[in-house]
């Protein structure tokens, strides 16, 4: 079952996953919640093969450069590329946290997440956390808004 952050106490390790192409505020938000809920927060970055096969589309840094701007943000204690095979939850598996905190925007992932929780050799919970301004702070409105802007001829 997914919880709400707020049914949860104070967790050893949390751990989330995501894109992070371009920190904005919205990231930022989800970081912060993420971490509030745990003494240990450990970022799971998308790989740029699995941004194309669920996004349809490469995402505009590297996996490495998305990676470099998370650990300059100082917002985790450790972050690492997200697995080569989606579904088979191996940082789940080697990292074994007490919490997975997940987007509102996550959908896809809280369904697998769900039915894969039950299987997990160890205890962990989901959690589905605030938004944060949605209609402004989402990644593919700002990423359109880019294109939009680049297109622009003064």
């Amino acid at each position: 079952m997914i919880e709400s952050h707020e049914e949860q106490g104070k967790c050893r390790t949390v751990m989330v996953f995501g894109v992070f192409d371009g920190l904005h505020d919205g990231h930022l938000s989800f970081l912060n919640q993420a971490q509030a809920l745990g003494e240990r927060l450990i970022v799971v970055v998308a790989r740029d093969e699995s941004v194309m096969r669920l996004k349809h589309h490469l995402p505009q840094r590297s996996c490495s450069e998305r990676i470099n701007a998370l650990i300059q943000s100082e917002l985790a204690q450790e972050i690492i590329p997200g697995d080569e095979t989606e579904g088979g939850w191996e940082v789940i598996h080697k990292y074994r946290p007490d919490l997975v905190a997940l987007g509102y925007d996550q959908h896809a992932m809280q369904i697998h997440l769900l039915n894969a929780l039950p299987a997990f050799p160890f205890p962990c919970r989901a959690t589905v956390l605030a938004p944060y301004r949605p209609d402004e702070c989402h990644s593919s409105l700002l990423n359109a808004c880019r294109v939009e802007t680049q297109n622009v001829t003064p």
